[in-house]
């Protein structure tokens, strides 16, 4: 747990590195704000702290390239492929992160994220997304159709 923490420390500190740049910060101005967060490095943040400077660095003007919750590429099988085509079109549909994928993956076969499902258990997932597809369509139509009763009232 430790490595993971550090390797998200180390990904937040490049984060903020990259809007001082993007930002056109000056190294006084950048001591001086990480100041006003009670720091002399950022080094010395906690992972909490650096997402607070990174919300700070975004409301003055930073915009990250990232995509958020995105699935990155792994070895041998691209976010591209059917299934996580899929999956991604299902997860737009019902206006849901690829969180709400990554957590269905968990729940079901123990695995933290979608990429490293096997294709069987990516179907898996499909079917289930599917099925949450129809059990909200029919909870929405029996919702308007109690809405269209209680107007005729």
């Amino acid at each position: 747990m430790k490595t993971n923490n550090n390797n998200i420390k180390r990904a937040k500190l490049a984060t903020i590195h990259i809007a001082k740049a993007q930002l056109g910060m000056d190294d006084d101005t950048y001591r001086e704000m990480l100041a006003s967060f009670g720091l002399k490095s950022s080094k010395d943040a906690s992972i909490p702290k650096l997402n607070e400077i990174i919300t700070h660095l975004e409301s003055k003007g930073f915009e990250s390239k990232k995509r958020k919750n995105q699935p990155k590429a792994v070895k041998g099988q691209a976010p591209e492929t059917a299934l996580m085509g899929k999956i991604g079109a299902l997860l737009a549909d019902g206006k849901l992160q690829w969180a709400y994928g990554h957590g269905i993956a968990k729940k079901m076969f123990g695995v933290e994220r979608l990429e490293w499902c096997d294709c069987q258990q990516l179907r898996k997932v499909v079917a289930a997304l599917e099925y949450n597809k129809k059990r909200l369509a029919k909870k929405q139509a029996e919702e308007a159709q109690a809405q269209t009763e209680n107007i005729q009232v």
